[in-house]
Parts: structure tokens; sequence; C-alpha cells
């Protein structure tokens, strides 16, 4: 069972008790809803037809900032050069249900 969420403008293929890091989005009370829906597999090869009303609920783990980007401009010959740092802030969170057409699905137990 999975899903394909759009958020931050990019797509996640997503699966109960998966964790990813996601560009930084509101929250309340440590709970995320995604409710842009690319698409849902409840069966290998098979697609969930009707969309209304699907949603995936999540839950925050934490916030922080990934690793340093380094952007260098140079002009040869010109004496230029520029040097600029990017560190990007994303939520960690994990993707607790997906529900579809009164259906609910949820992480199975570890085995």
């Amino acid at each position: 069972m999975y899903a394909v969420i759009r958020t931050g403008g990019k797509q996640y293929r997503v699966a109960p008790g998966d964790k990813l890091k996601i560009e930084t989005t509101a929250h309340e009370n440590g709970a995320v809803e995604f409710s842009d829906i690319v698409a849902i597999s409840g069966e290998a090869g098979k697609f969930e037809s009707e969309l209304g009303g699907a949603k995936v609920l999540a839950s925050v783990l934490g916030e922080g900032r990934g690793d340093k980007i380094l952007v260098f401009k140079l002009k040869r010959k010109k004496q230029y050069k520029k040097m600029q740092g990017h560190r990007q802030n994303f939520v960690e969170v994990k993707i607790n249900e997906i529900q579809v057409n009164g259906k609910s699905f949820k992480e199975e137990a570890a085995k």
C-alpha cells in the first residue's frame, strides 16, 4: 500500500511507517495532513480511480536544516569570484495512515 503526495513543489512516494524529510510546512500539535494526493495503490499494479476525500496523515518527528550547499560563481580572466552558502530548512515526518474511499491503511505490526 502506498500513495504519491505532492508537497513543497515535489512529489513523494509514501507508505505507512515511512520517514521522510520535506520542505518546511505548517503543522499543529505535531500532526500534518496531506490532501494533495496524486495516486494511491492498494495492490501491486492497481490504482484507485476515485481520490475524492483521500488524505495522508503524518506526525512530526523534528525540524532542522540540511547540509550546506556551496554556490561558486567565477568569470575567468575578469577577476570575478563569488562564494555563497545555503542550508535548506526541513521537517521530518512519519507517515501514520492513508485514508481513501472510507478505507484506512495503517502501518502493520512488526513480525
